[in-house]
């Protein structure tokens, strides 16, 4: 399997969500993680997304930290710090996701850490940022959901605010922490080829600015356009700056997504006389109130297959609309393989996603499953540890 991060040791603090889910990453592409747990451990072992269980922890745990280790410290132990040190001093990065000022109580914040490892690369993920005013608030996914206007994008025009199903905060901002971390390695390794000694980098990214990001094509038209509020279209809105067909619709059997199309030509092709008048593409966002409600009621009238035979070979974007059962049985998904089977120590196996980057046309598979909680301390100690 390739390697490419083989050779790079990450001292993992994170918790939760939001920083295993970089770590999950970064140990996909070959680097070894090494996760410090206090003694009761990562309180996601015990934070159950469902009643889901897999080997006594959640399956939130087994999904986001499988092929790391774990090593249990207690930071607020002298000993247990001294242990963590020893272990900073020879890593190459550093990532912790507490709230500001947590880490420097523990004797780990970046400029702790950096006396100890002047070329660490140190990464952190906050809920709002160090110097917000909201920076001692929790950095809880549902609550940056709600506070950073995503919430209006879903949903139709008589709803309240919808949140997603995911924690897309958590997970944005764990990708952008890896990709912050992927950066700063290859400024490292620049700087090792120019024959001088790498300083240490700080790596910083914030789950309200990540969420934010995430809505950079909303955030340009509400600064260019008037500064005007979202508006969802009254039903099937599937994203309110999208004007004409642009949603899910009901059929007689299942549901339909219709993205872009132009509107005449969807009446021709559905045989529906009543999309015929709107023949003016620039009126479509306009008039997308009523194209929708003529959609709504034709598309009822037959089987999503039905519409799928007429509208694919005439190049219309179009999809049936899938539960996670029938997605899993669809051979397009099957030749993905994007499922792997990962083991726990004790030979316990349970279904995963693997990551979904290839390098060379090469999947990036790791068959070794969540660790236990200090699985490794020893052998960790005995490698790392002075005697």
């Amino acid at each position: 399997m390739t390697k490419l991060l083989e050779g790079i040791t990450i001292l993992d603090f994170t918790q939760f969500l939001s920083g295993p889910s970089a770590s999950l990453r970064l140990a996909d592409f070959g680097a070894r993680v090494i996760k410090v747990e206090q003694p009761s451990g990562d309180l996601c072992r015990s934070l159950y997304v469902s009643n889901c269980d897999i080997e006594g922890e959640s399956s939130l745990f087994q999904a986001i930290n499988r092929n790391k280790e774990s090593i249990v410290l207690n930071l607020k132990s002298a000993a247990d710090q001294h242990k963590a040190q020893q272990l900073v001093k020879q890593a190459d990065v550093v990532l912790n996701n507490f709230r500001p000022g947590v880490m420097a109580k523990l004797g780990f914040s970046y400029e702790q850490v950096k006396a100890l490892n002047p070329s660490v690369i140190y990464g952190e993920i906050t809920g709002y940022g160090a110097d917000s005013d909201w920076a001692a608030k929790p950095g809880q996914d549902l609550l940056l959901q709600a506070l950073s206007g995503l919430t209006w994008a879903s949903g139709n025009g008589d709803d309240g605010p919808v949140p997603m199903g995911v924690a897309i905060a958590d997970i944005l901002a764990g990708g952008q922490l890896a990709q912050g971390v992927l950066a700063a390695l290859i400024g490292r390794n620049k700087t090792k080829q120019g024959n001088e000694e790498p300083a240490a980098t700080l790596v910083q990214v914030s789950m309200l600015e990540a969420i934010l990001d995430f809505q950079f094509e909303a955030i340009t038209t509400f600064h260019h356009d008037g500064q005007q509020p979202l508006s969802r279209s009254k039903t099937n809105c599937a994203q309110p700056l999208v004007g004409g067909a642009y949603g899910f619709y009901a059929t007689a059997d299942g549901h339909i997504c219709i993205s872009m199309g132009a509107i005449p030509k969807l009446g021709d092709l559905l045989s529906c006389p009543a999309l015929l008048a709107f023949d003016d593409a620039s009126l479509w966002f306009e008039q997308r109130e009523a194209i929708k409600a003529i959609l709504n009621d034709h598309l009822r009238s037959q089987t999503t297959q039905y519409w799928l035979d007429i509208l694919e070979p005439a190049d219309i974007w179009c999809a049936d609309v899938y539960n996670w059962q029938q997605l899993f049985e669809h051979e397009g998904f099957k030749t993905l393989k994007m499922l792997q089977t990962v083991t726990l120590a004790n030979g316990a196996q349970y279904r995963t996603t693997r990551c979904p980057v290839r390098i060379d046309g090469e999947r990036l598979y790791n068959d070794t499953g969540a660790p236990f909680l200090g699985q490794h301390s020893r052998t960790i100690e005995q490698e790392f540890l002075e005697p």
